[in-house]
């Protein structure tokens, strides 16, 4: 499978290779950055560790280099500030998405060719990348909140001192201000969170309200975020490349699920070689619900700003 990484020279890009990288599973991954010479380089830095590693090739350079590229994933895009929301990312992003989209429109693609938006806001920029016609709208996926339930796993791991890999919890909707934590399916190898010893509603509460804000605080402690969401982004792409049919909280555009209609955002989604295979109607309470379709409605005002 190759890879290309629009946007591969910049922090998130470069880890995002990096991680495809010691994953080994990607034959094939192409960087391609406004900065040719930075691009190639991280490409010859890798190129470097491959006997280590696997079998990869990395190649960089203009947009001919995406051409056959089985997943494009864009993550080029202007960072956000630390007191900057990531929809008000939406006017300074959106004319550079366009650009990037309308090259795309250029090269030529293997009709099962997915589109894997990162860039910020990512809900938004995912739908203009459905409504761009690059590919079908069912092989265009954003990261959506894939990160933020990394990042919510880890910290109810650290708070009860498990294992990260034991903690199961989705963090649904939007990748910003409005996600919805859906505690109704939390657990621990199985055991309902609300069962696990030294569990208080503040407590779990409070966890979460750190999760919302961790990409500010990385952002504000060492410039930008890209570890994490490196390792976010390899999840996607080896799940997409080993059509393993694995459920994602990745954001597509969905048609009534859970009542919400041409909307992109995260619902737990089954991704396969050709992107979404189906999305899953989740079981949640009832001010669940209602906070993914609060979230929907947030999307929905900035999206009608700019369509």
């Amino acid at each position: 499978m190759k890879v290309s990484i629009i946007g591969g020279g910049g922090r998130v890009g470069a880890d995002a290779a990096f991680a495809l990288q010691i994953g080994g599973i990607v034959r094939e991954i192409a960087l391609v950055d406004m900065n040719q010479e930075t691009a190639a380089g991280e490409a010859l830095d890798l190129r470097h560790g491959a006997a280590l590693t696997a079998s990869q090739k990395f190649t960089s350079g203009s947009y001919d280099t995406v051409e056959g590229s089985d997943c494009v994933v864009i993550t080029a895009g202007l960072r956000r500030k630390p007191d900057e929301s990531r929809l008000e990312l939406v006017n300074r992003n959106v004319d550079l998405f366009k650009g990037i989209l309308d090259e795309l429109k250029k090269v030529k693609l293997p009709s099962h060719a997915t589109i894997l938006v990162v860039s910020n806001p990512v809900d938004i920029l995912t739908q203009l990348a459905v409504h761009s016609g690059v590919v079908a709208k069912s092989q265009v996926i954003g990261l959506g909140t894939v990160l933020d339930t990394c990042r919510f796993r880890s910290l109810l791991a650290d708070h009860f001192g498990v294992g990260a890999l034991d903690v199961k919890a989705l963090i649904l909707g939007e990748h910003g201000d409005s996600m919805v934590p859906i505690w109704s399916s939390a657990t621990i190898n199985g055991v309902s969170l609300h069962s696990i010893p030294g569990y208080t509603d503040e407590a779990a509460q409070g966890v979460f309200e750190f999760t919302k804000k961790s990409g500010a605080e990385v952002i504000r402690l060492k410039g930008g975020a890209g570890r994490a969401v490196g390792i976010s982004i390899k999840e996607v792409v080896e799940q997409i490349a080993l059509d393993s049919g694995a459920v994602l909280p990745v954001s597509s555009m969905h048609n009534g699920t859970s009542g919400i209609k041409d909307m992109c955002l995260s619902l737990p989604t089954r991704v396969g070689r050709k992107g979404v295979q189906s999305v899953l109607e989740p079981a949640v309470s009832d001010s669940e619900r209602e906070g993914l379709l609060k979230s929907a409605e947030a999307l929905r005002t900035i999206w009608s700003q700019i369509s």
